[in-house]
């Protein structure tokens, strides 16, 4: 199971290693060295998650529908060859956006769309495939092992991009966009090879869920529900925060590129010890203390970024990213761990499809709440730094919303709350 749990890892690896340049670096470069509107910036970096509620069709559907006897590699490949796409192509759009409008906003669709369409294609397919081939008892080790794998991905990457943009130019932008795309292809089909067995016959004759069905599974449960609302909101504070705080901290410290693309590594590291401290916790601690736990780490974070400004103080703001970085992980594993244990036996596709529509969805409320906040911010003060600091603050109430509905949360609850829709009930929600 080990070989089986570092494949699972490098796919992991591939899809998220994709997300660093344009989440970390192209962000920054459009903001500050473009000038380009906060606003423009968070509509094209939400766009990817528009499409989230095909994750749970995806994941639905790939229960049922092998390809060539593959439930799960066929939907992982083609999504990560679009996420790759994507990188390649956004350094391209972003300049466009600056010298021909409206043919960068067209390149630009495309670029963000098909790393979105290939993030909610290849995400739920590896996440549904390593919980089966995890089992309940491996789940935790397949867990920490996927997400230490791509933490470190991450801080490499983000170090690998740091050099190749160093001096900065377009070219050298480009470059490494490239090369990101390439290792990201090399690794995911390393991973990928001989992962899953081919299924036995023919595909099996289930029906597939449509999306009434997968609601009505949902909404029998306050505790999904619950849970469901709970990860947008603890998503939004946490990840809402990435198109801005290299932009942040360019203009409240005076950061290079190649600095503020460190800031990734920087939190990355955090996250990796994190995780590492995670796995001892929950072996003395029950998941949801955990949880929480990383949560209020995170919301101090917060609370040191807002204040490293008033210095400005880049110690203070460096201490806020890795207690950032720390709370991230912590919670990260926690609510992997209770995510999975929010799911019942033949149906793990539809529930970490439905789980996966929360991650989503959270990252376009926090993204697009970040641009709008700063710009309107901004426009009124007359002070970005200001405006920052706003978004920052609403990203901390959110975190502290979040913290509250936790505490009602019970697994226990959900299993016996929970229980699959019936052939007859099936039949008459197709109507």
């Amino acid at each position: 199971m080990l070989l089986k749990r570092l494949q699972l890892g490098l796919i992991h690896v591939a899809v998220a290693m994709t997300l660093v340049p344009i989440n970390s670096t192209l962000n920054r470069v459009m903001i500050k060295e473009l000038a380009l509107s906060a606003t423009l910036v968070a509509v094209l970096a939400s766009l990817p998650y528009l499409f989230s509620p095909l994750q749970v069709l995806i994941g639905s559907y790939s229960d049922h529908h092998p390809v060539l006897g593959l439930r799960r590699s066929p939907y992982i490949l083609a999504g990560l060859g679009l996420c790759a796409l994507g990188v390649v192509i956004s350094p391209q759009a972003a300049f466009l956006l600056a010298s021909a409008p409206w043919l960068g906003i067209a390149l630009s669709a495309l670029a963000f769309g098909a790393w979105g369409m290939g993030y909610n294609l290849s995400s739920v397919a590896y996440l549904s495939l390593a919980s089966e081939l995890s089992g309940e008892k491996g789940r935790g080790k397949t867990i920490a092992t996927m997400w230490f794998m791509m933490i470190v991905s991450i801080i490499f990457t983000a170090i690998a991009i740091s050099r190749m943009v160093e001096p900065y130019s377009p070219q050298a932008l480009q470059n490494a966009f490239n090369a990101v795309g390439l290792t990201a292809l090399i690794l995911g089909g390393v991973g990928l090879f001989g992962l899953e067995a081919r299924s036995a016959g023919a595909a099996p004759q289930a029906e597939t869920f449509s999306l009434g069905q997968i609601q009505q599974v949902i909404a029998q449960s306050p505790q999904a529900v619950l849970f469901f609302w709970y990860l947008t909101l603890l998503l939004a504070a946490i990840l809402g925060q990435d198109v801005l705080l290299e932009p942040f901290a360019a203009e409240t410290f005076g950061l290079s590129v190649q600095q503020t693309t460190r800031i990734t590594s920087i939190w990355g590291g955090s996250v990796l010890l994190a995780i590492l401290l995670a796995g001892a916790l929950e072996r003395a601690l029950p998941r949801k203390v955990v949880a929480q736990s990383g949560n209020l780490a995170a919301l101090g974070g917060f609370l040191l970024i807002i204040f490293s400004a008033f210095g400005p103080s880049t110690a203070w703001f460096y201490s806020g990213v890795v207690l950032l970085g720390i709370g991230t992980g912590i919670s990260t594993v926690a609510n992997l761990a209770l995510m999975f244990d929010l799911t019942l036996p033949g149906y793990v596709g539809l529930f970490i499809g439905a789980w996966g529509v929360a991650n989503s969805l959270s990252r376009l409320i926090g993204t697009l709440m970040a641009g709008l906040v700063r710009d309107a911010a901004s426009l009124l003060t007359q002070n970005p730094v200001t405006a920052y600091l706003l978004v920052f603050g609403l990203e901390a109430a959110l975190l502290a919303l979040a913290i509250f509905l936790l505490r009602r949360i019970d697994a226990g609850q959900f299993q016996r709350q929970v229980q699959p829709p019936s052939a007859l009930e099936r039949a008459a929600l197709t109507e």
